[in-house]
């Protein structure tokens, strides 16, 4: 049996929580745990599951005294929630209930509950794979499907299914929007438990979305306006991002400017705390809040005192691009589960109204749930978690919805170039440079980063390097590209005008963090001059080896990468006099030519080339020159499609050289070869007789001369004969007939004139010429020079009819048939009556199909 919840709960907390709708269904959910080992609850948004059920379940006796381990998607979330667990139980954070998230951890021995946040357990499992002492998980919120919850889950039932048989380990999926139903399929057909209805009811009133490439912000503002005219209470907005935001934020002071008691607070993950709190925290007596809110605020979070919540119904995404490799955000509409969980908010403490900035019709084309991260995400850190884990196949663990394999194999295949994973017969090794990487929690590019740049005495410079690149920019409003000026402020802060403070507290917490981690300096190879701006080009190299990029041409403010794409600076930038930068940072829509250059530094290729040679590669490369016309043979010192250094190749194979001319014909066309009428006369012959053959079902003895084939087997009867072709004007030169006749094989060219001549006998003696452009084969005569026929000439052994292009005394047709007797019976009689007039020294019989042939004007008399 379930044993209740025993701490001395304080006032306020069974005042407050003992309407919550969870509430009824704790005693389902214990039991539930009590028998097995998994278990699903839905509970909409403002039920009570965050806070109470993690109390509730403490002290069950199939706990057996463990900790339970709280997931919440964001830090914000995190703290909030192990804070109001502690109030709740009138102890300060840290004693009962604590916390762990980045840079900031609260805990102690007896903490029974730990708040953390998804990439925390992925931490604790390769830490320990068992979870010793831990009893119970619970993944809140499940319904964001973010990367790390989905990859902890399947962690956890593996640890669940294989290595704890003395003391199960239980799990709890939470969610308000949620495709229960699969989620307890995954959980081996969990008890799926739901507490139904809202605290409190929501009005929802739908409105009018701005047109298409207009500012949601205009539209935003009024609406906001408009509510605090006609709604009490106070205010949750939704926007995309940060910037919408501060444009929003700023409207809003000018107009709001006589109305002090009127609060408005910003909230996305990028502020400090103390911001944040602001936000959450309950407005001050007379006064009402205005929250301009990114997704942070969707769910978990309770802010005090909102009862109308404005949505824009946009939402920004991260999402990788497998064809550039690049992470890009994108502006999405959110999915109908996220509107749902938006517009919860406004009915936790009172009943509340939403309102939609789009119309009841654009509502039921949304999706119905977001995309999970597992599908559109770079899959690097996941690659990394599972070679950690010693899983070569990701289909040996439990999902949900697998990694795709494309994904995840660009994600190894960087973690190669890295050097994190090693191939071999029986898949992909974690390298102890791997293991190393795994241990340090950011991404594996700004791990490798940072213990490279350690092992050459730079470990301070890439623990800062990489807290700027990580985190949110410590320059405000500043246009400037230049990693090097914002390294700067790390110190000499006072000399920065632009300086986000929070933003540079935040990135110095982080760097002496990951400086901790790192360790003592190495004992290997150090730079002299560590401090040099110069060192920050290569250490970003380090991170980023496919944007190493190259100016293209002496000026300008457009770039090629070593991947292959481009990236231009869009604003006016210093760093445009560079030649070569390492790009960190770059943005822009997927369907924009290149992508935006945000943040990038100098490099010296010099630099790359002496501590960075892994990236170099040498290649002997042949290849046409459009502007000389000629083949240029060069030793070239690449970066990915970067050419680092040229050097001219005085020896050429000759094989290779003309299996590069080949591939100039494939690429221009056959029509580069001098090809004579007579000659595609010839080919078109041959084909002729194949496809009869093949018609027949015959295994034909002639060969595939068509322009495919030809060029596809350029190397098999062309390249032999290039050994003088040393420009394109030397095509020309060759004897393209007898090249192409050693394709036709003894006996073939005899039967190729009996079968399919070139010219055909008319009544009168005259040889016309046969155009096998055309299928059937045309025979062009004049119509008078058939008389006395009745048959059109055949020829392929009698298989093929011509046809038959009967000319005027002009050369213009007057017919085209493949049916002679036919004509002659038909419609020569009209032929006849109109050219009799026209030319009148012609002979027209009256029967034609009797009549003697002529070539001349009358027949002669006989």
């Amino acid at each position: 049996m379930a044993a209740h919840f025993s701490f001395q709960c304080s006032e306020f907390y069974l005042n407050e929580t003992s309407e919550l709708p969870v509430q009824k269904v704790l005693l389902e959910l214990e039991e539930a745990l009590a028998s097995h080992s998994s278990a699903v609850l839905q509970a909409p948004p403002g039920a009570g599951k965050t806070t109470l059920v993690p109390l509730r379940l403490l002290n069950n006796t199939w706990l057996a005294g463990q900790k339970i381990i709280l997931l919440e998607p964001r830090r914000l979330a995190a703290r909030a929630a192990a804070e109001r667990l502690a109030d709740m139980l009138g102890e300060p954070v840290g004693q009962t209930v604590g916390y762990r998230i980045r840079l900031e951890s609260k805990v102690s021995a007896a903490t029974r509950i730990e708040v953390v946040t998804e990439g925390i357990l992925q931490r604790l499992l390769q830490a320990d794979p068992e979870l010793p002492g831990v009893g119970l998980v619970i993944f809140d919120e499940f319904h964001e499907r973010s990367l790390d919850a989905d990859l902890g889950l399947a962690l956890c039932l593996q640890t669940q299914q294989y290595l704890r048989d003395d003391l199960p380990l239980r799990l709890l999926v939470m969610s308000a929007t949620l495709d229960a139903e699969a989620v307890s399929g995954l959980l081996d057909d969990a008890p799926l438990i739901r507490s139904e209805g809202r605290q409190y009811p929501v009005a929802v009133r739908y409105g009018s979305a701005p047109p298409a490439g207009q500012f949601i912000e205009p539209v935003v503002a009024q609406q906001i306006l408009q509510v605090l005219a006609e709604e009490p209470g106070s205010i949750l907005v939704f926007l995309p991002g940060a910037a919408e935001i501060r444009r929003v934020q700023s409207r809003l002071k000018e107009a709001l400017a006589d109305q002090p008691d009127v609060l408005v607070t910003p909230l996305y993950g990028d502020l400090d705390f103390a911001t944040q709190r602001q936000a959450i925290s309950p407005a001050g007596a007379g006064q009402r809040k205005v929250v301009l809110a990114t997704s942070i605020a969707e769910t978990s979070l309770t802010i005090e005192g909102i009862r109308v919540v404005i949505d824009a119904g946009l939402s920004r995404e991260p999402a990788f691009d497998p064809v550039s490799g690049m992470t890009r955000l994108q502006t999405r509409r959110v999915s109908r589960a996220s509107a749902e969980q938006r517009a919860g908010r406004a009915g936790r403490l009172e009943p509340g109204v939403c309102y939609r900035l789009w119309s009841a019709d654009q509502h039921l084309q949304l999706a119905a749930q977001s995309q999970p991260e597992m599908l559109q995400a770079d899959l690097a850190p996941l690659a990394l978690q599972l070679a950690q884990w010693g899983v070569q196949d990701a289909t040996e663990l439990a999902w949900l919805d697998p990694p795709p394999s494309a994904a995840l194999q660009q994600g190894r295949e960087l973690l190669e170039r890295l050097g994190a994973l090693e191939a071999d017969a029986d898949g992909w090794k974690l390298t102890e440079h791997g293991a190393a990487m795994a241990a340090l929690p950011m991404h594996p590019r700004l791990a490798h980063m940072l213990l490279r740049g350690h092992a050459l005495g730079l470990g301070k410079q890439a623990c800062q390097l990489a807290a700027i690149v990580g985190e949110r920019d410590i320059l405000r409003k500043v246009q400037d590209a230049d990693i090097a000026r914002r390294m700067a402020v790390f110190a000499t802060p006072q000399a920065e005008p632009a300086v986000d403070r929070g933003a540079l507290q935040r990135a110095r917490k982080l760097a002496s963090q990951w400086q901790r981690l790192l360790g003592p300096r190495p004992n290997s190879q150090q730079v002299s001059d560590p401090a040099a701006e110069q060192w920050i080009g290569v250490l970003l190299a380090m991170a980023y080896p496919d944007r190493v990029a190259q100016r293209r041409g002496e000026a300008g403010s457009e770039y090629r990468l070593a991947n292959g794409r481009s990236a231009a600076f869009i604003e006016v930038d210093a760093l445009q006099q560079q030649p070569w930068l390492a790009v960190a940072s770059l943005g822009g829509q997927a369907a924009q030519r290149s992508a935006r250059i945000f943040m990038a530094a100098a490099l010296n290729p010099d630099l790359l080339r002496e501590y960075l040679p892994e990236l170099l590669t040498k290649q002997d490369t042949l290849e046409w020159d459009p502007r000389s016309e000629s083949l240029l043979a060069e030793r070239q010192t690449r970066l990915g499609e970067l050419i680092f250094n040229r050097e001219a190749l005085p020896q050429i194979d000759p094989a290779q050289r003309n299996r590069a001319l080949c591939d100039v014909v494939r690429r221009q066309g056959l029509a580069l070869l001098p090809w004579t009428p007579a000659l595609r006369q010839w080919q078109a012959r041959i084909q002729l007789l194949r496809r009869l053959d093949e018609q027949a079902g015959i295994e034909s003895l002639w060969p595939d001369l068509s322009d495919v084939t030809l060029l596809d087997t350029l190397e098999d009867w062309l390249a032999p004969y290039l050994d003088n072709v040393r420009r394109l004007a030397h095509f020309a030169n060759l004897d393209l007939t007898s090249i192409l006749s050693t394709l036709l094989l003894w006996p073939l060219p005899k039967q190729l004139d009996e079968q399919a001549p070139t010219h055909w006998a008319v009544p009168t003696g005259s040889r016309i010429r046969i155009d096998y452009a055309e299928e059937p084969p045309v025979l062009a005569v004049r119509l008078q020079e058939m008389f006395g026929s009745t048959d059109n000439p055949r020829i392929a052994g009698g298989r093929v009819a011509l046809k038959l292009h009967l000319l005027s005394p002009a050369q213009r047709p007057l017919q085209v048939t493949q049916d002679l007797a036919g004509f002659w019976a038909g419609s020569y009689a009209e032929v006849k009556k109109d050219m009799k007039g026209r030319y009148p020294k012609h002979y027209w019989p009256d029967d034609p199909a009797q009549a003697q042939p002529t070539s001349r004007a009358k027949p002669r008399k006989s």
